[in-house]
């Protein structure tokens, strides 16, 4: 096309909120790790060109919200994620030996007007999981971004 604009360099802003739980929901993010893993969360995904705006955690699942980065996907993302700090996880004293993931996770687009608000929301993880749980939360989440599921498979 003849005097068409055209754009040289690829220019992506994508904000997501990922959730997942240790596997069958055990309670295996003590207290001792906690800081330490959301730091070594937050490590990996600046090696993935995906930075960390919020990371927290209770004692049985994991929320991220970070940018996208624009060459990796978001399935490769999470998988990374979830090997490494899985692995790093295991090497935190033999109590922690067989610590897994779940298998999936659940991720949800975030616009830039709700960034603070999902910011806001993972600081206060430890207050929403005293009065209700991760199955809860989780279910609502999947409600509100009209996801759908069956319950036979959304656990494991």
């Amino acid at each position: 096309m003849k005097g068409a604009a055209t754009m040289p360099q690829s220019l992506v802003r994508l904000s997501v909120h990922v959730i997942f739980s240790t596997k069958h929901r055990r309670k295996a993010i003590t207290p001792e790790i906690r800081e330490e893993l959301i730091r070594y969360v937050g490590g990996l995904l600046v090696d993935l060109a995906c930075p960390p705006i919020e990371i927290n955690c209770v004692d049985d699942h994991l929320h991220i919200l970070s940018g996208l980065s624009k060459t990796l996907a978001l399935a490769e993302v999470v998988e990374k994620v979830k090997a490494r700090s899985s692995k790093w996880i295991k090497t935190k004293g033999p109590q922690l030996a067989g610590f897994y993931w779940q298998g999936g996770y659940a991720a949800f687009s975030v616009s830039e007007s709700m960034v603070a608000a999902v910011r806001e929301y993972i600081r206060d993880q430890p207050e929403h999981h005293r009065r209700r749980s991760f199955e809860e939360e989780l279910r609502e989440f999947l409600r509100l971004h009209r996801i759908e599921f069956d319950e036979r498979y959304l656990w494991d």
